[in-house]
């Protein structure tokens, strides 16, 4: 993805920490999967270029969705990081747009088939 050099944060948290968060960050007063903050954007973006931002996993929603999905939660939670990672890298599928949505989905999908090409996923 071309950040070499750089940092970033991953937390892993229940759902009634996720729906805090939801809730304080976005005004969404419920859990979530997924959340990223990127510090490449906002009050403190170009402190530090190396630190990408943080990616925070709801647990207990990863597990629903895993079983629901019929898939093993490592999958899941694998692709929950790739999604958030992909977030703080600059893609956004909710504000900026089809056409970016539609780039994410194939920025997604490529990662995907190269994690599990090289058995990470």
């Amino acid at each position: 993805m071309g950040f070499t050099d750089s940092e970033l944060s991953v937390t892993f948290v229940g759902d009634r920490t996720m729906r805090r968060l939801n809730r304080e960050y976005r005004g969404i007063d419920k859990s979530t999967n997924v959340l990223s903050f990127s510090m490449g954007e906002g009050d403190f973006a170009g402190v530090n270029p190396h630190l990408l931002g943080d990616v925070v996993i709801s647990a207990d929603t990863a597990r629903r969705e895993a079983d629901e999905e019929g898939i093993p939660l490592a999958e899941r939670l694998g692709f929950l990081l790739l999604h958030g990672i992909l977030h703080v890298t600059g893609h956004d599928h909710e504000r900026s747009g089809e056409e970016e949505a539609r780039r994410m989905e194939r920025a997604q999908r490529k990662m995907i088939t190269l994690l599990k090409r090289e058995g990470l996923l």
